[in-house]
């Protein structure tokens, strides 16, 4: 099947049926080793201790509420430049996930801050950067469900995602210029992972495991989405065949 096969809501349909099962079983399997790795081969901090567990729910996170903004922001490009049908569908059923990720994402970094910081929350450069982004999933969350019209909310929602895109670089270089809690990268950098590779390889597997289950996510959101404009569009196309009927029924004149 071809890529621009897809844009065909009916064949993307048949093509989501087929995958969710053996997605959601590749999925299943993925966080199953993960945990493994994580409590049999992952040594516990010795400064930290088992703390430093958090991390492998923290980081996946993390990179995930950035990556679904960045995936959102290329469908916003589909949605203005390209005009492809399932463009729009694919950013908003991504924007609960991406806020669902970002939210993981403050709550673990706070549990884990607690005890290494002392504190909760603190308005670190990366904390306040990725609560900026939580409330930008909330923003176009909102969006979408105050225009009715699809079309026009779709257009909205793309130019405002696409401004939004300003805070990925700033999440992801602000502990490279600003002076923050956080430390500098230690996993993607030019001169390679700075972590053993007792806590890399349980970190890679966990990150595999939640983009799948993103992916997972993301398709049946895509697929409900397309159902439910469908219902839309049949509710419409319903209510113009009534209306002349009732128009008629209307009593023209005083009495």
């Amino acid at each position: 099947m071809a890529l621009l096969d897809l844009a065909n809501p009916t064949r993307f349909l048949a093509l989501v049926e087929r995958v969710l099962p053996w997605l959601a079983g590749l999925t299943v399997i993925l966080f199953v080793v993960a945990a493994w790795f994580v409590f049999a081969v992952a040594p516990d901090d010795y400064q930290q201790g088992a703390t430093v567990k958090i991390m492998f729910i923290h980081v996946p996170a993390a990179w995930l509420s950035m990556a679904c903004y960045a995936l959102m922001a290329l469908a916003s490009l589909g949605t203005l430049v390209w005009r492809h049908p399932l463009a729009d569908v694919s950013a908003r059923a991504a924007a609960p996930i991406g806020a669902a990720f970002t939210f993981v994402c403050l709550a673990t970094g706070s549990l884990w801050g607690r005890p290494m910081w002392g504190t909760w929350w603190i308005w670190d450069a990366r904390l306040t950067a990725e609560l900026v982004l939580l409330i930008m999933y909330l923003g176009l969350i909102a969006l979408w469900r105050t225009v009715e019209d699809p079309g026009r909310a779709g257009r909205a929602a793309a130019v405002l995602t696409l401004v939004g895109t300003i805070n990925l670089p700033i999440i992801k270089f602000s502990v490279d210029w600003w002076n923050t809690l956080h430390q500098p990268a230690s996993v993607f950098r030019l001169g390679g992972p700075t972590i053993h590779t007792s806590i890399l390889v349980p970190l890679a597997i966990s990150a595999l495991a939640f983009t799948v289950f993103f992916v997972l996510l993301h398709l049946a959101a895509m697929r409900n989405e397309v159902l439910r404009r469908r219902i839309r569009a049949m509710r419409l196309v319903a209510a113009q065949r009534e209306a002349p009927s009732d128009i008629r029924a209307v009593p023209q004149g005083g009495n």
